[in-house]
């Protein structure tokens, strides 16, 4: 980290179009800012610069931890492992109840220290991280970068995921195939009134999912279900048919506690008996595999076909794995996910 630059990197020009005036069309999120020169995005970090879109946090991480892959969360993909997990100042939404907001919420970029994608690789291997996590903040922002780490990566069979709050742009998750492997994406509310309104945000998380399917990335499935706003049977069950029928229902879905934070503080944490209630409510969907997050309980991955306990959690720690090949050690039936 011992390199200096204080400007960004030029982005990959598939990822803007030039408009006139000398106005470009940012393309990666599914916000399209339209940016006039010297502007930046809702972001904060993408800009235009003398008709060209600068990324501002490139290589300039705000936040890195090693993480266990269960806390991004996933239950699917590579569970027992570490993931070296990095993320930048900057966001596309503006949530009031955002647990990072001390970094995703802030628009000015003043780290100065540079990371290359060569020297975030060699750290993710001296730690022997089988994956590298984009998190944190919104990783599609800084996309640019990811990319060049995950290209980096790949070269030493390091897997890439990304945690997303689902407003990609379809270009970057079509340009994703082959670089990122997974996707944890934050299915906040089914309303687009509230995404637009609360969030500030367009209402894509849908096709995002449906697309990063279709992209060949496994993807799991986080809602956060906080009181009074997303927390009735009749909103959860349309996340939930919508997961069910246009995901599969294989797809993993966390139910995440809601915490008091940041402008959020006026509403109490999320009792266990309405995640209890989501989780009957995914089961009817058809769901095969819900987990309970942010409460501290068991967290079991069940065969779907024997019932048999392949796989048990609590919080961040495995207490027994009994997949074999991928596989049920009962019934040898496949389970979907990510195993090696």
């Amino acid at each position: 980290m011992s390199e200096k630059v204080l400007t960004g990197k030029p982005v990959l020009s598939k990822f803007y179009d030039k408009l006139d005036g000398g106005r470009i069309r940012c393309k990666l999120c599914s916000h399209y800012c339209q940016l006039r020169e010297g502007q930046t995005g809702v972001c904060g970090v993408n800009k235009n610069e003398e008709g060209r879109l600068v990324n501002l946090v490139y290589g300039k991480i705000a936040a890195i931890h090693i993480d266990p892959i269960e806390k991004k969360p996933f239950y699917h993909f590579l569970p027992g492992t570490k993931a070296l997990s990095i993320g930048t100042v900057g966001c596309n939404m503006q949530c009031s109840f955002c647990q990072n907001w001390q970094i995703s919420q802030v628009r000015q970029v003043e780290q100065q220290d540079y990371v290359s994608p060569e020297e975030l690789v060699r750290l993710a291997r001296k730690y022997d991280s089988k994956s590298i996590a984009y998190t944190y903040n919104e990783p599609t922002i800084f996309y640019p970068y990811a990319r060049d780490v995950a290209l980096e990566a790949r070269k030493f069979g390091i897997r890439n995921i990304f945690v997303t709050n689902g407003i990609e742009s379809p270009e970057v998750i079509r340009d994703m195939k082959g670089i990122i492997d997974a996707g944890n994406v934050d299915f906040k509310a089914y309303d687009e009134k509230y995404y637009r309104r609360e969030l500030k945000a367009p209402f894509t998380v849908r096709e995002t999912i449906k697309l990063m399917k279709e992209n060949g990335l496994w993807v799991e499935v986080t809602t956060l279900i906080i009181p009074g706003i997303n927390e009735t049977p009749e909103h959860l069950e349309k996340i939930a048919r919508f997961i069910a029928d246009e995901a599969g229902t294989d797809t993993p879905w966390h139910l995440s506690a809601f915490h008091p934070d940041y402008k959020m503080t006026d509403r109490p944490p999320t009792p266990v008996t309405s995640l209890e209630q989501a989780y009957e409510i995914g089961r009817r969907a058809g769901l095969k595999f819900i987990y309970l997050g942010n409460v501290g309980v068991k967290n079991i991955t069940y065969c779907p076909h024997c019932g048999a306990p392949l796989i048990e959690r609590v919080g961040y720690v495995i207490l027994a794995n009994r997949l074999k090949d991928g596989k049920c050690y009962q019934c040898k039936t496949p389970i979907p996910g990510v195993w090696n």
